[in-house]
């Protein structure tokens, strides 16, 4: 057994044939390393013969939301993990998403500790969402072309614009109330708006009237959106490993609790050592993507046929 793949289904109490029907795939946030190393895990899986891009529902959270646009995109796994092996670094490192690009006022180092800073100063998770917002607002002295500059970004790395017939979810948070949003292909919002929504952290990002902010400060994962599937799939490069308090329950390990409890089987994979020591602040660096997506593709490879088991 590898020891990133995390098998969590074994206990639950129900028999296979009353679980729920479907397969969801559940891509975590985690800047340019994360990205990286999800599309790389997903190629090397699809090389090996288990296509995880034809999951029923595909949820994708902050750097997550950015993988799940470009895997339903048209393009095959291959052609994206080609991509990053063959990117160009940039003079500057530091970025949320995908890595080809810089989102403004946001550095691995200043985010973590103005972040670490609201998450002590808050009562629970409502508290720190309408705090995060808050801050985030503060923030925004853009005359807009922040936001614009961030769309173009984004609009960069996706390589079909349009929302796909599959069925996507990409959570982000109303900077405004605090409030938990999910957009998919019904919400009348664009793809590229709904990705940029979900990746923004330090200032929010407006559509029309409204700001949001990072879908992360929903929940970690946001695995939970998967309730009432068969089986569920979480790609999640900071490991399971939660910021906040286990009390407030944002964790993955809590939502995976749930998601059994609900009849889901459930499998976790996190990086393992081929990915290299970069799921913490330095996630954030375009320098990271190439070893954190050799490092997933090989982890994909590995993990293909005992994966495939529990997908199919």
């Amino acid at each position: 057994m590898n020891h990133s793949l995390q098998h969590n289904s074994e206990t639950t109490s129900n028999d296979v044939s009353d679980h729920p029907a479907g397969t969801a795939l559940v891509l975590a946030g985690a800047g340019a390393a994360g990205n990286a190393w999800q599309l790389g895990l997903i190629a090397g899986l699809c090389d090996a013969g288990l296509d995880l891009t034809e999951a029923d529902l595909i949820i994708g959270t902050s750097a997550g939301s950015t993988v799940a646009a470009q895997i339903t995109s048209g393009k095959r796994p291959a052609e994206l993990y080609a991509a990053i092996l063959a990117e160009v670094l940039p003079p500057q490192a530091g970025n949320a998403g995908s890595g080809r690009g810089r989102a403004p006022h946001l550095s691995g180092p200043n985010y973590m500790e103005w972040s670490d800073n609201l998450i002590a100063s808050s009562e629970d998770a409502s508290d720190m969402r309408r705090k995060f917002g808050a801050a985030a607002l503060e923030k925004d002295a853009s005359d807009g072309s922040g936001e614009n500059r961030w769309r173009d970004i984004v609009a960069a790395r996706l390589p079909n614009h349009d929302w796909p017939q599959q069925r996507v979810l990409i959570p982000a948070v109303d900077a405004r109330t605090g409030e938990p949003v999910v957009f998919d292909r019904h919400s009348g919002i664009d793809l590229v708006d709904a990705v940029a929504a979900s990746t923004s952290a330090m200032t929010p990002y407006r559509i029309g009237e409204n700001r949001y902010i990072n879908g992360g400060y929903r929940r970690s994962s946001n695995a939970d959106l998967a309730a009432g599937y068969g089986r569920v799939l979480v790609l999640e490069p900071f490991g399971g490993r939660s910021r906040q308090p286990l009390d407030w329950g944002m964790d993955l390990a809590t939502q995976v609790a749930e998601l059994r409890a609900g009849g889901s089987a459930v499998e976790t994979v996190f990086p393992d050592a081929g990915a290299g020591d970069v799921f913490n602040a330095n996630a954030l660096d375009p320098s990271t993507r190439r070893p954190a997506a050799r490092g997933g593709y090989d982890q994909g490879r590995a993990l293909a046929e005992q994966l495939a088991e529990f997908w199919r």
